[in-house]
């Protein structure tokens, strides 16, 4: 399986750490309108994702929950008909959330920089420093913190878990005043 260092950290500024971003960028910007379904597993996460385009992903991954760097595994499966694999894998796994955000991607150099704007929690930084096969993560890690410095994201921003987790701890209301 594919590995990345992975950070996720609240956005207190986004228009400063955009611009820092783009600043240090050999891509982007470029905004990708997701809408991940997750689904029941034993182990992992499985989540479903699907673009404005029709076509979807299918993404494994295991990651531990935890703040700051941590290394992530994941399978990656394209689908053309994300509805009909949505319905099968609910039907046999039961769906356990959702999450649609707008996502702005930048490359620098090997990291994925996403500034998600994520319905019900707001802006959001996840990079992802992609691994190669038999690199030791402490150089991804190493590579996550210095990225992090450079955009003034503070290592108290970080957070663990998925969005998903996030969504589902967030207080619900029954739409009823008082």
């Amino acid at each position: 399986m594919a590995r990345n260092i992975e950070i996720k950290a609240r956005l207190r500024h986004r228009a400063s750490v955009e611009a820092k971003t783009a600043a240090l960028a050999q891509h982007g910007p470029e905004l990708i309108v997701q809408d991940d379904t997750f689904f029941a597993t034993a182990r992992g996460r499985l989540k479903l994702r699907t673009f404005v385009d029709g076509h979807g992903e299918l993404i494994f991954y295991q990651r531990p929950d935890q703040a700051g760097p941590k290394t992530s595994f994941y399978l990656l499966s394209t689908t053309p008909e994300p509805d009909t694999l949505s319905e099968s894998l609910t039907l046999a796994w039961g769906q356990t959330g959702r999450v649609q955000k707008r996502r702005t991607l930048y490359l620098v150099g090997r990291t994925r920089v996403h500034l998600d704007e994520v319905q019900g929690l707001g802006d959001w930084l996840e990079l992802e420093v992609v691994l190669q096969e038999g690199e030791p993560d402490a150089e991804g890690v190493q590579e996550a913190l210095a990225l992090m410095a450079q955009l003034g994201v503070n290592p108290d921003d970080c957070v663990q878990g998925a969005y998903v987790d996030l969504l589902a701890a967030q207080p619900h209301t029954s739409g009823r005043s008082g």
